[in-house]
């Protein structure tokens, strides 16, 4: 049978198929979706579940004059496949491949880069503005799925495109969960629409009886209008989103793809802002993502007949410790809340949520309200711990300033994924947030070089009196040895792991171990290198890093953080500040947005393995040695 598939160089050509065609074309394409994904990781169910509206999509508009904007993009493959990027698809979130999400650079289809949550409306309402401005003809889609909708941003956008008045067309693409369950009164009022038989046969049998009605005089108008808008208050399923200005069509089944055509022709005549509501089923067609759509959200390679992933590591994740840590710690003090924005399970707060429902917060995806929240709670004597990825923190960062730190409250941050995630790219890079936490007051900042060292520090974290954050990278731990009971880090002291008088190598986090990796080659070579853990990044250890620093001929920073504002900055500064005259050279992220791939071969790739450091430090040696020839 020949592939339909390898027949779609551009959306234009679905216009040559007929329906039957275009069943057989989605599924090659959740084939191929499975097949690739099944190798490379991705993001499979929420794929899975948007083929039919793709297709409609591309069907129905003229891209890329018409403009597609895809909220968060994880979602995007589809669209990916059908505009030209068949023969890369294997590539995807392979280093010098395809992204997983929408980017401009990539290709003409992709309209507005995407990688956090519910921004697709405030773009496309952007690019609706821009279009009017120049007096340009051309539709304007966003398509936003219910887990994003529960983002404060997306309230703010439809309140001001139902003011603007706009043509622009939002898609709701409910398929009744993100990541994790949808929390909040959108989620409950989303539900009570899926359920509600009542609009369509309704609506008909009222207009049918106004029709009888004759038209005889503005009191009887008044009336009518009353009538349909009582009406509408206690039956249109959509209310909410016409009395913000929105022409509401929907709920529609979203895998029906005939139906989907014709309610975006019907969105594209009307005037103004217009909300499709598209049910659709995440996972759809892969029965092991149908059944838990959760962990085929976003999943590692795995066995496509099994739906097994392919991890046979015993060793827990930093995910995971810190999931059991903070069980230990809450067990022990009730005190202790945990709130997430809408990751339970990718933060690893499953299990707490489970043993204390009452002391669990999801607030869905508003990381704002999640951190102001949780500054209400430490106000009132309560120990709240924020856990979120390092990259959604970067949301928040006012309320970080002006609602913890300026008020010195006792919030706990538990910075998952910091430092180089990998596949998902430069959205996700947890690099900033060293530098971006470091210029605040009042707030102390940890990160451990292994699991053991990350439960202490949650510990000192949670029992500190003031704002505390303990960052630590995604994947799998060391494997180290692990103590039983818990005990407090003394703030601002750091550990020397290796003594050492020639160079002193200072790192934070997961780089101590492979700065003493680079020690031990380094020993090798006759050179003599001291290891500090500085495990705090603020207050820094000042006597201890002043003491190696002293005599030193070398002193060397290493760190998975952009350079600008980072911990080798900060040690930069402390040295500067104290007279000290030492070289210093400091290892880190460039100043640049690191692109997707294997997270060893980006480590490669930016210097930050021990080899590199070697190489480094002697090419610093052989320049100091040679500037001393020359000087003599």
């Amino acid at each position: 049978m020949s592939s339909i598939l390898k027949m779609i160089k551009s959306p234009r050509d679905l216009h040559r198929l007929d329906t039957v065609q275009i069943k057989e074309l989605a599924q090659e394409i959740r084939e191929r979706i499975i097949d690739t994904v099944s190798k490379t990781g991705g993001h499979l169910a929420p794929n899975l579940g948007v083929v039919e509206l793709t297709l409609a999509l591309h069907c129905v508009f003229d891209a890329p004059k018409d403009k597609i904007v895809w909220d968060v993009g994880h979602q995007c493959y589809v669209h990916k496949l059908i505009t030209g990027r068949q023969d890369k698809f294997n590539t995807l979130r392979q280093f010098g491949g395809i992204s997983g999400f929408p980017r401009i650079g990539e290709s003409e289809y992709d309209t507005f880069g995407t990688g956090h949550s519910s921004t697709s409306i405030s773009a496309a309402l952007g690019l609706a503005i821009a279009r009017d401005l120049q007096g340009e003809e051309y539709s304007v889609v966003a398509i936003i799925g219910d887990g994003a909708m529960t983002g404060g941003m997306a309230f703010e956008a439809l309140n001001h495109a139902g003011h603007l008045k706009k043509d622009l067309i939002v898609i709701l693409n409910d398929n009744e969960m993100s990541i994790s369950p949808n929390v909040g009164a959108m989620s409950g009022y989303l539900n009570r629409i899926r359920t509600d038989p009542m609009y369509s046969k309704g609506k008909d049998e009222i207009e049918q009886l106004l029709r009888k009605i004759p038209s005889i005089g503005p009191k009887v108008l008044k009336i009518v209008d009353r009538l349909k808008d009582s009406f509408k208050y206690l039956m249109v399923p959509g209310m909410l989103f016409e009395e913000l200005g929105f022409t509401y069509l929907g709920p529609i089944d979203g895998h029906n793809y005939k139906a989907v055509v014709n309610v975006l022709q019907q969105a594209k005549t009307c005037k103004g802002p217009v909300l499709v509501h598209v049910h659709t089923q995440k996972g759809r067609g892969y029965l092991p993502a149908e059944n838990n759509a959760g962990k085929f959200h976003g999943v590692g390679p795995f066995d496509v007949t099994t739906g097994e992933v392919n991890d046979n590591s015993n060793i827990p994740s930093y995910t995971e410790v810190f999931g059991n840590t903070i069980v230990k710690l809450a067990g022990q003090d009730e005190q202790i809340q945990a709130v997430t924005a809408a990751m339970p399970s990718g933060t690893g707060l499953s299990i707490f949520a489970r043993l204390f429902p009452n002391r669990f917060f999801d607030v869905g995806i508003a990381e704002e309200h999640a951190v102001t929240m949780a500054a209400g709670m430490a106000c009132a004597g309560l120990k709240p711990v924020v856990a979120v990825y390092s990259t959604f923190l970067q949301r928040a960062f006012d309320q970080v300033i002006h609602d913890v730190c300026l008020q010195k409250l006792p919030v706990t941050f538990a910075i998952d994924r910091a430092g180089i995630v990998g596949d998902d790219g430069a959205t996700h890079q947890g690099v900033f947030d060293l530098s971006y936490l470091r210029l605040i007051p009042n707030i102390v900042i940890m990160s451990p070089k292994d699991e053991n060292e990350l439960q202490h520090m949650l510990k000192t974290a949670v029992n500190y009196s003031g704002p505390a954050a303990v960052r630590y990278p995604r994947g799998t731990a060391t494997g180290c040895y692990m103590d039983e009971v818990l005990k407090e880090i003394p703030i601002g002291q750091a550990e020397v792991v290796r003594e050492g008088k020639q160079i002193v190598i200072i790192a934070i986090g997961n780089m101590v171990k492979v700065a003493e990796k680079a020690a031990i080659i380094l020993a090798q070579q006759d050179i003599d290198a001291a290891v500090i853990n500085a495990r705090f990044i603020k207050p820094l250890d000042e006597s201890c890093i002043l003491e190696y620093a002293k005599d030193a001929e070398l002193i060397i920073t290493v760190e998975e953080n952009v350079l600008t504002g980072g911990f080798g900055s900060s040690v930069l500064e402390l040295l500067s500040a104290r007279g000290i005259q030492a070289s210093t050279y400091c290892i880190g992220i460039p100043d640049k947005f690191i692109e997707h791939g294997d997270p060893k071969y980006l480590r490669e790739n930016l210097g930050l393995t021990p080899d590199s450091i070697v190489e480094k430090i002697n090419f610093l040696l052989g320049k100091k040695n040679s500037l001393r020839m020359t000087a003599n």
